[in-house]
C-alpha cells in the first residue's frame, strides 16, 4: 500500500466516480436496436467503456462504418431518457472531501464527451471538488495519455506528483502511458486481477480502502 503524498489525483468518471456502467450498456444495445443492427455483448461493450464514443463505436460495430453517426446520436438521445439508476458510489463525496481538505488537488479524465459530463457534474453536485476536467472532446481518447499532459500541463505538476485512479484496463494503460502511478477500483469494469496486469501501484474494493491507500 502507499503512503506517498500526491499532488494530484485523478479519476475517471464512469465505474469510478458514478455506477453507470449498467446505464451505458442500455444505452449503446438501443443505439444498435434502434437501427436494426445485432447489439453486442454485455462483456464486449463493457471493455470499451473508457473510450472515446467514435472509437467505442468503431470497435463494437466495425462492419456498419457508415452508420457511426447514426450510432452514437441514437445513444446521446437515449442517454438522456434512459432511466436506469446512476448512484454515485458509497462515501465518494466523503473522501473527496478528505482529500480535498488534506492538501490534494483533484481532477477528472473522462471518456464522456464534454456535455455529458457537464450535466453530470450538476447531477452528482461533486462540481465543487475538482480543479480540471478532460473529457473526449478536449483530448486523444484513453489510452493516450494526452487528457493526463494537458491536467498536469494546467495544474503545474510533474507525473511523479499525480496519480490516477480508475476502474478499466484502458484507464491503467492510460496511467501507465504518462509515467504516472495509478490504483484500480474494482466498483466498474474490471476485476483486480484485470486490473494488476498494468502494475498499479493498490487496487481497492472502496472508497473507504481507496482514502487508506491515499492518506494511510
Amino acid at each position: 500500500m502507499s503512503s506517498k503524498q500526491y499532488k494530484l489525483i485523478i479519476f475517471d468518471w464512469d465505474g469510478t466516480i458514478m455506477d453507470s456502467i449498467g446505464k451505458i450498456v442500455n444505452c449503446i444495445k438501443y443505439s444498435a436496436e434502434s437501427l436494426s443492427i445485432a447489439p453486442p455483448s454485455d462483456i464486449a461493450i463493457k471493455n470499451i467503456i473508457g473510450l472515446s464514443l467514435e472509437k467505442a463505436m468503431a470497435v463494437l460495430f466495425p462492419n456498419h462504418p457508415t452508420k457511426q453517426t447514426a450510432l452514437i446520436n441514437a445513444y446521446k438521445a437515449h442517454y438522456k431518457v434512459d432511466s436506469t439508476a446512476t448512484p454515485v458510489f458509497d462515501d465518494v463525496a466523503n473522501v473527496l472531501n478528505a482529500l480535498k481538505q488534506n492538501g490534494a488537488v483533484l481532477a477528472i479524465a473522462t471518456g464522456k464527451g464534454r456535455d455529458g459530463l457537464e450535466r453530470l457534474l450538476d447531477q452528482s453536485q461533486l462540481r465543487h471538488f475538482f480543479s480540471a476536467t478532460r473529457t473526449s472532446d478536449d483530448a486523444q481518447s484513453k489510452p493516450s495519455p494526452d487528457m493526463l499532459y494537458q491536467l498536469l500541463a494546467e495544474l503545474g505538476v510533474s507525473a511523479k506528483e499525480a496519480v490516477m485512479i480508475g476502474d478499466t484496463q484502458i484507464d491503467m494503460a492510460m496511467g501507465r502511458a504518462a509515467n504516472m502511478d495509478r490504483i484500480g477500483v474494482t466498483m466498474g469494469v474490471h476485476n483486480a486481477q484485470q486490473l494488476s496486469e498494468y502494475d498499479p501501484i493498490a487496487t481497492v474494493d472502496s472508497y473507504q480502502q481507496l482514502q487508506q491507500v491515499l492518506m494511510g
